[in-house]
Order: structure tokens, then C-alpha cells, then sequence
């Protein structure tokens, strides 16, 4: 058995690797002054009125392949909220709150606002300049966290109910199915950009669909590393049996 599994994967790898092969004398010449992929999807983001060509390519030009890495995402929190769920019978104590400088909450708590209106700023304007819903998804997460710092784990308890957090993580990967499957109705490609005005340019009703599909990663990407962080942190606290159990 093990030698047939050696076997598939020699011809499966010697397949592609003259697939590779077979692709290379097609490339540009590294470092030449032709680039051809580079100019396409600058064209292809501008006839769409999408201002950052980043986003362009990420949800509108490749946008089922963004639709594969929010899905790994999905699947990698669900699988930490699977393997670090609390077992029954076991009780998890809270927190004794930290000392912390008293500068370094004052700080934590000003900062929180804006750091959380600035990731908020980077998804909505994702497809205008740089930034998006993966990175603007991770800042609002984080922005939540310095709660830890600048008050105590129950404070941040009470403004994360992992509850919501999870239902809005299911809801947003199926916001970004459902706008592709309404391309589909209409007649077009899964997740094609035709379903919307494309707007005027370099405003934040430009890009048709591609603002949506952002919105959509971004409230993912938060609600995912809210909840994976919220796990981890239930880790780091004391774990103790209940007592008969």
C-alpha cells in the first residue's frame, strides 16, 4: 500500500512538474520592463471604477479565490473551537484582574476608539486605497482586546459575547456565497461584478460588488480573531475538575 501511495504521488508530481515546465517559456522575462498581468488588472480594475487594483484583483478579478482563503479562515477557527472547547466536568476559574500602570490603562482605553474606528475606516475603503477587509478585520479585532489592558478580562467578557461573534463569523462567509450565487441568478458568472452600479470613481459606492464582497471579509476576519483569541485566552486561565467528577 505504501509503495503504491509513492507511486501516485511520483506520476502526480511528474505530471505537474511538466505542467510547470510547460508554462515557464510563456512567462515574462524576470525583471523586463513587460507586464502584462500588472497592466491587465489595472485596466480591468479601472473599467470597474475600482480605485486600489489590489481590491480589484482580490474581489472582483479572483474573487472565488478569496472566497477559498475566507473559507480556510472559517475552517481554521472552527477547528480551534472544536479542539478548545470546555469538556464536561470542567470548570474554568476567572481571572484574577492584573495590575496594570495606571498610564498604560489611560492610554489603552484612549486608543481603543480609535484604533477600532480605524480598522472600521480600512475595510470601508478598501476598494479606494490601501487596506481592505482582511487587514481592517484584523485591526478591529485587536482594537476589542486592549479592553484587557485598559480594564480587566470581564470587561472584555461583556463586550464580546462569543455567541454573536460566532453567528456573525457563519454569517459573513455566507454573505460572500450568497452574492455569488446572485451573479449566477442574474444570468452571469459566480461572483461576477455585474450585479451593481460601478458608481463614480474613488467614492465609496464605486467597484460595484467589490465593497460588499469587502464588507463581507472583513466582518469575518474580526469575528474570527475575536473568537479564536477568546479561546486561547479561556486557555491561559486556571483549569480545574470539578470536585466528583
Amino acid at each position: 500500500m505504501n509503495r503504491l501511495r509513492l507511486w501516485l504521488l511520483a506520476v502526480g508530481g511528474a505530471g505537474l512538474a511538466a505542467l510547470l515546465v510547460a508554462a515557464c517559456p510563456d512567462l515574462p522575462e524576470f525583471g523586463g520592463r513587460r507586464h502584462p498581468y500588472g497592466d491587465r488588472a489595472v485596466r480591468a480594475a479601472l473599467a470597474r471604477h475600482t480605485a486600489n487594483t489590489i481590491a480589484s484583483v482580490n474581489f472582483d478579478q479572483r474573487a472565488y479565490d478569496t472566497l477559498g482563503e475566507t473559507s480556510i479562515l472559517f475552517a481554521a477557527v472552527l477547528g480551534c473551537v472544536v479542539l478548545l472547547r470546555q469538556a464536561q466536568g470542567e470548570h474554568r476559574a476567572p481571572p484574577e484582574p492584573a495590575e496594570v500602570a495606571r498610564p498604560v490603562r489611560r492610554y489603552a482605553l484612549l486608543v481603543l476608539p480609535v484604533a477600532l474606528v480605524t480598522g472600521l475606516y480600512v475595510i470601508a475603503h478598501g476598494q479606494l486605497s490601501p487596506g481592505g477587509g482582511f487587514q481592517g478585520g484584523v485591526v478591529a479585532a485587536t482594537a476589542l482586546h486592549l479592553l484587557y489592558l485598559g480594564a480587566d478580562y470581564g470587561a472584555l467578557e461583556r463586550a464580546r459575547p462569543l455567541g454573536v461573534y460566532e453567528t456573525a463569523d457563519a454569517l459573513a462567509v455566507s454573505a460572500y456565497l450568497v452574492l455569488g450565487l446572485a451573479g449566477v441568478l442574474a444570468g452571469t458568472a459566480f461572483l461576477a461584478n455585474t450585479l451593481l452600479p460601478y458608481g463614480t470613481f474613488n467614492t465609496l459606492s464605486s467597484g460595484g460588488t467589490v465593497p460588499l464582497l469587502n464588507a463581507a471579509v472583513g466582518m469575518e476576519v474580526a469575528s474570527a480573531v475575536v473568537v479564536l483569541l477568546a479561546h486561547f485566552l479561556d486557555q491561559a486561565v486556571e483549569i480545574e475538575e470539578e470536585p466528583g467528577s
